[in-house]
Parts: C-alpha cells; structure tokens; sequence
C-alpha cells in the first residue's frame, strides 16, 4: 500500500480562507517535570458534543493550566471521544465556528491542519468505498451570497514515524506530559508496523499535525477530479524489530 501527505494546493488559484476554531477545547498544560507550558492544538474531534458537561465555560478559553488539572479536564471529555481518539493540549471538539470567504477546491486544508471537503465531494467519496470518511457539520459564516457547504473530516490518530527518519538517539517525550522533544522531521518515513488496515485517512499518533492517506484516497481523488490539495509520496519502511 502506498501513502501520501496531504498538503494545501496553493497553486490551484482558490481563493478560499478560514478564519475559525472549534467551539470548545482543551486548555494547554504546564509541566512541572519538563517545566514547559505547551499546546498542540492539531487533534480535533468535530463530532464530539460536550453539552452534557456541566462545567462548559471550562472548554471554552484558550489558556494554560498546571497539569493536574488539565488531566481533570481530560477525565471529563473521554467518555465523550469517539473509539480511537487521543487527547493533547489544546484539542478542539464540536463544530468549527468562524468567518469563511472566497472561493474553495473540493477539498480545503488551512494552516492548523484541519481538512475541510464540499459535501458532494464527500458523497462521491464515500460511494466509492473509502474507509473511515466521516463528514461533521461546520458553521461557518460566509460572506458571499453563494457559498458551498463545507464539512470538517474526523480524523482519527493512527500511524507513526519509523525511527529511522528520527533525530540519531533521540530524546524521549517528557515522561509526566508526553510532549515530544524534536520537530518534525524534514523527510518523513513511516513504520508500516503501526499503520491502520481500516483507514484510508488518518493523523498521525505521534504528530497529529500530518495528514495521511491511502494510494486508494488519492486514486479515487484524481478520478472524481476533486482538487484543493496536493498529494505528497510518503516512504514506508518495516519496524526495527520485523528487519531483525
């Protein structure tokens, strides 16, 4: 199976933009055992619906709280999470809320990653087969009277980076908070060991700010001639311990 990074297409010549945000998230953390505050802010889980919880204005500033209780925050939303969800600092749930304007591809990304279909872009896709495609409502203010009706895709965590694309020896996540200590790499591989078999679009588990896809997504993309991203090879590599 062949996979790909799915990127924004800045040279399609749309003008769409996003200016928006989920309608409640996660707060940041501040770790005491690495001493650093931090967000990641890229997981985000559009079909979540946090109503049933109380203590709403908890999920509704951007802010960063001492670990403790961004671990009680945590305890709170999981029951909520679809199966196969993972929490970070800064995750977003529900609706994306916000301004939008121009004109936008079948698909759209914008700079937090979030991936952003037409929904007859989603049907036709969908009807073909692919895996794990799952459209969530958005509300979106446009500015112009015709606007298409965008849908925000889940994407659920799955997949990681073989070592071997990874800084020589290095650092572990901090053992208390999780973060990762190194960028992301510049050329990235990917462990075939870990990759989903059920999934043909997915963000990585270790960095949820890539989007990956199948050579089945990107196949039924080009036939159905939907654009708005681009589509960029991805090396897979066996794990270290099937190599020995």
């Amino acid at each position: 199976m062949n996979y790909f990074r799915i990127q924004e297409d800045r040279s399609a010549g749309y003008t769409g933009s996003v200016d928006a945000s989920h309608r409640w998230k996660l707060p940041g953390l501040y770790c005491p055992l690495c001493q650093d505050a931090w967000s990641g802010g890229a997981n985000a889980y559009p079909s979540v619906d946090l109503t049933p919880i109380t203590a709403l204005a908890d999920f509704e500033t951007s802010r960063a709280e001492p670990i403790e209780e961004y671990e009680r925050l945590c305890e709170l939303v999981r029951p909520h999470l679809p199966p196969g969800a993972q929490l970070e600092p800064g995750a977003g749930f529900g609706p994306l809320e916000g301004k939008a304007q121009g004109r936008f591809g079948q698909l759209f990304m914008d700079f937090a990653e979030v991936l952003l279909i037409q929904r007859e872009a989603l049907n036709k896709l969908q009807a073909v087969g692919l895996r794990g495609l799952k459209g969530c409502p958005t509300a979106l203010r446009f500015r112009q009277r015709h606007s298409p009706e965008l849908l925000e895709l889940e994407l659920l965590p799955a997949g990681r980076l073989h070592p071997d694309c990874l800084p020589p020896n290095p650092q572990p996540p901090c053992p208390r908070c999780g973060r990762l200590m190194h960028p992301l790499p510049d050329v990235l591989i990917l462990d075939a060991s870990t990759l989903p078999e059920h999934l043909d679009l997915f963000r990585l588990e270790d960095y949820c700010n890539v989007n990956i896809c199948t050579g089945r997504f990107v196949e039924a993309c080009q036939r159905l001639g939907l654009d708005g991203v681009v589509f960029q090879p991805v090396e897979v590599a066996a794990s270290r311990a099937s190599q020995s």
